[in-house]
C-alpha cells in the first residue's frame, strides 16, 4: 500500500486540532484506505483501540447507525471520558442530518472528527454554512504520477509510466491489475457507472439517464476545450435531443458535485478579473476517458493538459484558465497574493509552435513565474523568464 504522504502529513498537522477534517473526492480515489492508515499511525503512536470509533455507512452492518439518533447514542455511550477520542465517519452523506451528530460531537473537547464522503453535497449550502469555521477540507486525488511511479516496479523508465498512467489513470486499485486490460476495463467501467447511477442519477433524481450519458461523453471528448453550456445544448438538439440550457447546467453541476469532472473559469491576466463566460471541464482521471468514449488514440496534448490540471489541483491554490487580449494561457493559479503561469505543450522542437506557445506567457507583464510544459525530454531552458521544462521532471516534484 502506497503511504500518500502529502495527505497524511495534512492528517499529522490537523490532528487534535479544534477543527473538523473532511477528506472530499471520487469514489474510490483511497479516501478510505487514507484513514486506515492514519487509524494504523495513531496505533504505532499509543493511541488505545478503544480510543478510536470507526463507521463505514456503506458496510451493512453499520446500516442501523443511519438513523443519526441512534448513531450520536452510540458513540456517546462508547467514549473514553479520561483522554481524546478519534472517530472516523467514512460516506458520511448516508446519514440523513449527519451534520446534528457531526455539530454536537464538535462541541466536545474530547472528540477529535475524521470524515470523508463522495459527493460535495457534504459541505453544500446550509451544511456548510452550518460548520463554517470548523472544518478543514482535505481534496483527495486519484494517485499523482509520483505515487505511480512509486507503486510501480523499480526501474521503469519514466516515459513508460506516463504512457500507462496517461491510458489507464491513477485509481489506486488499477496499480494492482494494469497488467490485465479486461479486469482493468471492467473494474474502470463499474466504477464509472457507480459514480453515475448512485451519486448523480440517484441523489438528482436524473430519469433521462441516456441524455446525462450524452452529456458525459461530449465532455469527456473535449476536455481542454472551452465548454460554453448552450454550445452543449446546440450539439444534442443536431443530435435528435432536444435538451434546455438549464437542463445541461442542472446535470453538469451534478456530475460536477460528484467530482468526475472539475470546471475551470477563465480569467483575464491583464484586467485581474475572473470571466463570466466560457469554461473548461477535466476529468478526475484520463483512465476514465477511455471508458467513456473508447480508446481513440489520439489527442494526446488535451490528456497532457488534464494530467497537468489534476496536479496543479493536488498542489493548491484556485487554478483558471488565463486570457491575454485574444490569446490564452492554459492555466494561471492564485495562492494569495502570488501567481504561476502554465503553458503546456506536447513538443515545441518546432519554431513556429514554440513561438506560439511563448507568445501569450510574453504578453502578461510581471514577475511571477511562468512555465512551458512539454513532452520533449530536453534540458530545462530560459527564455527570458520563462522556464521550459520536461512535463515528467515537472510532474515528479514535490
Amino acid at each position: 500500500m502506497i503511504e500518500r504522504k502529502k495527505y497524511m502529513s495534512l492528517l499529522e498537522k490537523w490532528r487534535d486540532k479544534k477543527v473538523i477534517k473532511v477528506v472530499t473526492g471520487v469514489r474510490r480515489c483511497g479516501k478510505s484506505s487514507l484513514l486506515r492508515m492514519f487509524r494504523e499511525k495513531l496505533s504505532d503512536n499509543g493511541v488505545e483501540e478503544r480510543q478510536i470509533l470507526e463507521f463505514n455507512f456503506e458496510d451493512l452492518s453499520n446500516e442501523p447507525f443511519l438513523d443519526y439518533h441512534v448513531l450520536y447514542s452510540h458513540i456517546r455511550k462508547n467514549l473514553c471520558g479520561d483522554r481524546m477520542n478519534y472517530i472516523f465517519f467514512d460516506e458520511i452523506q448516508m446519514v440523513e442530518n449527519f451534520q446534528k451528530v457531526v455539530d454536537s460531537l464538535f462541541l466536545l473537547d474530547n472528540v477529535d472528527l475524521y470524515v470523508t464522503g463522495s459527493n460535495a453535497y457534504l459541505l453544500s449550502g446550509e451544511i456548510a454554512t452550518l460548520l463554517t469555521g470548523r472544518y478543514v477540507e482535505i481534496k483527495l486525488f486519484p494517485f499523482s504520477f509520483a505515487e505511480y511511479i512509486e507503486a510501480l516496479p523499480e526501474g521503469t523508465p519514466h516515459d513508460t509510466a506516463y504512457r500507462h498512467f496517461s491510458e489507464k489513470g491513477g485509481f489506486p486499485y488499477t496499480v494492482q491489475i494494469a497488467n490485465d486490460d479486461e479486469m482493468l476495463r471492467e473494474y474502470l467501467t463499474g466504477l464509472y457507472n457507480t459514480i453515475v447511477l448512485k451519486d448523480v442519477v440517484a441523489r438528482r433524481k436524473i430519469t433521462d439517464v441516456m441524455m446525462l450519458e450524452s452529456i458525459v461523453r461530449f465532455l469527456a471528448d473535449n476536455i481542454g476545450n472551452l465548454s460554453v453550456i448552450k454550445r452543449i445544448s446546440d450539439a444534442m438538439t443536431s443530435q435528435g435531443r432536444k435538451v434546455s440550457v438549464h437542463t445541461v447546467e442542472n446535470y453538469i453541476s451534478a456530475l460536477s458535485d460528484s467530482y468526475i469532472f472539475y470546471p475551470v473559469y477563465r480569467y483575464d491576466a491583464k484586467g485581474k478579473q475572473l470571466l463570466k463566460t466560457g469554461q473548461k471541464y477535466y476529468l478526475v482521471d484520463t483512465g476514465l476517458r477511455n471508458i467513456i468514449n473508447g480508446t481513440k488514440g489520439g489527442d494526446l496534448g488535451h490528456i497532457l493538459e488534464n494530467i497537468v490540471f489534476l496536479e496543479l489541483a493536488r498542489r493548491g491554490g484556485e487554478i483558471y484558465v488565463g486570457k491575454v487580449d485574444n490569446a490564452e494561457v492554459d492555466f494561471i493559479v492564485i495562492k494569495g497574493e502570488a501567481r504561476e503561469y502554465y503553458q503546456i505543450s506536447l513538443s515545441v522542437r518546432d519554431e513556429n509552435t514554440m513561438q506560439r506557445e511563448l507568445a501569450p506567457l510574453q504578453a502578461i507583464q510581471d514577475y511571477y513565474p511562468k512555465y512551458l510544459l512539454t513532452l520533449d525530454n530536453d534540458p530545462v531552458v530560459l527564455h527570458n523568464g520563462i522556464k521550459q521544462m520536461y512535463v515528467i521532471d515537472w510532474l515528479l516534484q514535490n
